[in-house]
């Protein structure tokens, strides 16, 4: 589609991308469904700036961008839902950020329990991430409310049923 992304920030142009959309001809937007996409999405994926003339994802990118987040705290525990058939693979490698620049992590079960759903049979994963951040892992606080880090060791995993 040939959009342009600013890697310092993840916004494109809201004018731009719409004129993209609507040539392709398989859809068609306007700046009020855009916000109501914005406004309504579930998980918050999406934000504008203030003034409305960019958009970005606010995390899950699969390209590099830098969003500007800060180094963040995060609690003792974190989550992370998956599907069982990926629990091998996590034991030997530990959590991968995979086509995306962070892994996602989430503050309660219940959310971690909804992004497991989407991949097959849930399992929840509890992360120490307060002991992973006290030995110098990075981690950082979405404007959505997602945590992201670079890699979840497997040390740093607790394996629960």
């Amino acid at each position: 589609m040939g959009i342009q992304i600013d890697y310092q920030g993840g916004w494109t142009d809201v004018e731009t991308l719409i004129q993209k959309v609507n040539q392709n001809g398989k859809y068609h937007i306007t700046m009020q469904l855009l916000e109501e996409i914005v406004r309504t999405d579930e998980k918050q994926r999406y934000c504008f700036n203030p003034d409305k003339t960019k958009i970005r994802a606010n995390q899950g990118h699969s390209i590099p961008v830098d969003l500007g987040l800060n180094e963040q705290t995060p609690p003792e525990i974190l989550y992370h839902g998956t599907a069982e058939r990926f629990l091998q693979s996590i034991a030997e490698k530990g959590l991968l950020p995979m086509s995306r620049n962070h892994v996602h992590l989430s503050k309660d079960e219940e959310t971690a329990l909804k992004v497991g759903k989407r991949h097959g049979k849930p399992y929840i994963l509890k992360i120490k991430s307060g002991e992973m951040h006290r030995k110098g892992i990075k981690f950082y606080l979405s404007e959505n409310g997602v945590w992201l880090t670079e890699y979840v060791s497997p040390e740093y995993l607790i394996w629960e049923k």
